[in-house]
């Protein structure tokens, strides 16, 4: 009996795949997008004076959001904004009487006081309950909008 060998072809994988660069890497650039972003949803933004948020406290939201990295560790951060303390206990006093967050005082091992923790579950409650009315005005604007293209005789009647 005779024995064949049969020879595959070999295919090389790319060495270096193609990484497809974000958007926000293409906006604020490699080195800076290397060190990190925070995502802040569009709605939390365009609907702050709703919420009834100052821009001192968005700006102390902002500082917390940038520490919450994972959804079930919640942001213990340090001082990074170029206000008094007085001020930020007193605006982080509003946002908890608004019910946009919650502080969790904590203590080290040895008894002292450690930096809060910071629940954000109601403003992400509020913000979530923002999204249908956000909804509604995107579908209306798109639907005006293709309304507007639309020649007078094929118009679709809105009810």
């Amino acid at each position: 009996m005779s024995e064949s060998k049969t020879e595959a072809e070999v295919i090389s994988f790319p060495k270096d795949p193609k990484k497809k660069v974000s958007s926000t890497e293409k906006i604020w650039g490699k080195a800076v997008y290397s060190l990190g972003y925070t995502g802040i949803p569009s709605i939390l933004i365009q609907g702050q004076r709703r919420l009834g948020i100052t821009p001192t406290q968005m700006n102390i939201i902002i500082q917390l959001l940038d520490y919450w990295r994972e959804p079930s560790r919640k942001p213990f951060p340090t001082k990074r904004l170029d206000v008094t303390a007085k001020t930020i206990q007193n605006n982080i006093r509003a946002l908890e009487k608004a019910g946009l967050i919650t502080r969790e005082l904590r203590r080290t091992a040895a008894g002292d006081w450690n930096s809060n923790i910071y629940h954000l579950d109601g403003l992400v409650q509020k913000v979530q309950a923002l999204e249908p009315d956000f909804s509604e005005a995107r579908r209306k604007r798109k639907e005006a909008k293709a309304n507007a293209e639309t020649p007078a005789g094929r118009r679709v009647k809105s009810k």
